[in-house]
């Protein structure tokens, strides 16, 4: 009885020896040097951490080829991952899709999901793409929508008028498309706006600071800027400076992201206006896919989609506080806590459906 007890457990401890945690790639497709990407991946990194998991990224540099170059080692490698995080940037998710059929690898798709056109012609070739576990995009139209309303909301009262330019990302992004579409639907209910011209400065500063230059001299009496992202807004602030007007008085600047420059401008009031968040969604990601690894269902609301509420508007006390946070590795995040595993069937997600205090 001994010798078969021991054989027994000879058989089981290697197999608990050798079990590996699991493993998650995140296609990043930001720049590797782009402070929104990169507290991205720090959050993602905090909650793999705490739940245990491992997390490999790849920065795609803005580039889609080469997102779907790190897609094609990745899922032809020797060593694929449980599980692999993509952003439908420049629309890149279909042909990834595509690639991971019949790999084993579960795709998850974060802050970029699929367009309607998109949905469309892979709902019409079932067997030619790989569904994806879930998708989390933010709330992306409902912050464009906003953001202009909190700018407008801050002029005087008998303000007549008003020039307004808009700084969007790029236009094969469904994120910036959104937040633009926001912004359009907010004019509405300001008459006395007038908006001049969209221009797409890429997410970045310096294209946005050389738009700004000339969009100046085409509108100098321009009092509000909105902008899509922080890079863009200071590009397009350091222009209005050079040209002697002063933000947050003659001209009131609104943006998304809450990277620490963007954090310090709305406490000292060069913002006017600002939201973030959604930097968070890739570690909302992760507490999903751990609960998927341990058989736990995520799409307990029976959605694969959710449009997640992460972008809220950041005044300066939240700022402050969220400049504290950022100095924390883990964001003062307790990730485990929000995870399903052990929890009753009826158990939704919290960040699904309101907004996490910070």
């Amino acid at each position: 009885m001994l010798k078969a007890l021991c054989q027994s457990l000879c058989l089981v401890l290697p197999l608990a020896a050798s079990a590996q945690p699991v493993s998650v790639v995140f296609l990043n497709p930001g720049l590797s040097t782009e402070t929104f990407w990169t507290t991205y991946t720090r959050f993602m990194q905090a909650a793999a951490d705490e739940l245990g998991m491992t997390l490999r990224v790849e920065y795609s540099e803005r580039r889609a080829d080469l997102a779907l170059s790190h897609a094609r080692a990745i899922l032809n490698g020797p060593q694929r991952p449980d599980y692999l995080v993509l952003v439908n940037e420049q629309y890149v998710a279909p042909e990834i899709m595509r690639l991971s059929r019949g790999t084993g690898v579960k795709l998850f798709l974060v802050n970029n999901g699929l367009t309607a056109s998109q949905a469309l012609s892979i709902e019409a070739q079932p067997d030619k793409y790989a569904e994806p576990l879930g998708t989390l995009v933010s709330n992306d139209e409902e912050a464009g929508f906003q953001m202009l309303h909190q700018m407008v909301a801050q002029l005087p009262r008998d303000s007549g008028p008003v020039d307004l330019l808009a700084f969007a990302g790029v236009n094969t992004t469904p994120a910036s498309q959104l937040r633009v579409e926001g912004m359009r639907r907010a004019l509405a209910d300001y008459p006395q706006v007038r908006l001049r011209q969209v221009v797409y400065g890429g997410w970045n500063r310096q294209r946005a600071y050389e738009q700004a230059q000339q969009l100046l001299l085409r509108y100098p009496d321009t009092r509000l800027v909105w902008s899509a992202n922080d890079e863009m807004a200071f590009g397009a602030m350091q222009a209005f400076e050079e040209a002697g007007r002063r933000p947050g008085h003659d001209v009131l600047f609104g943006t998304i992201n809450s990277s620490p420059e963007a954090l310090r401008a709305r406490i000292d009031g060069r913002l006017s206006v600002l939201l973030g968040g959604h930097f968070t969604l890739g570690g909302w990601a992760m507490v999903m896919l751990h609960d998927d690894a341990q058989g736990v269902p995520v799409n307990r609301d029976g959605l694969r989609e959710h449009r997640v509420p992460v972008l809220q508007v950041i005044d300066q006390a939240k700022a402050k506080r969220w400049l504290e946070l950022l100095e924390r590795s883990d964001y003062g995040v307790d990730f485990l806590h929000y995870s399903a595993e052990g929890r009753p069937a009826s158990y939704q997600y919290p960040f699904l459906t309101s907004p996490i205090n910070y």
